[in-house]
């Protein structure tokens, strides 16, 4: 049986939150944010700065185009979504340290994070179901 504290702990090793990525953006950590979702999804919105990648494409694009070393993040559009899990997954068969972003890129617009499109750069106002609003910059 395992241990509580040894489930949690792995479980934070395979999991992060839109916050947490967030947060080490700002800070400047060598992350790749990779949406796994469909081409017309990621026309959509997408997390600033991220990678698109469909699930189904990793194994091939991967190895070229993200160095084997890098700390990757996956997401999907939301919670109901297990695209981020499959995407994961295939980064972990190629040898990557991967984790999904639970919560997935609902949950990034929700919390007033950085999205972008064809337009630029926005953020849309916190979901306050999600959170407090707060005052932060406008990084």
């Amino acid at each position: 049986m395992i241990d509580r504290q040894d489930f949690f702990a792995a479980k934070l090793a395979y999991e992060t939150d839109a916050s947490d990525v967030y947060t080490a953006q700002k800070a400047g950590a060598p992350l790749v944010v990779i949406d796994v979702r469909s081409a017309e999804a990621w026309a959509q919105g997408r997390v600033s700065g991220a990678v698109h990648m469909h699930y189904s494409e990793i194994p091939v694009r991967a190895p070229q185009e993200i160095p084997a070393d890098a700390e990757v993040v996956v997401y999907c559009w939301s919670p109901g979504c297990n695209a981020g899990a499959k995407g994961a997954l295939e980064f972990a068969k190629l040898g990557y340290t991967v984790r999904e972003m639970i919560g997935g890129f609902e949950y990034w617009v929700r919390e007033g994070y950085p999205i972008e499109d064809a337009d630029g750069i926005h953020r849309r106002p916190i979901d306050p179901t999600t959170g407090v609003p707060r005052v932060r910059s406008r990084a």
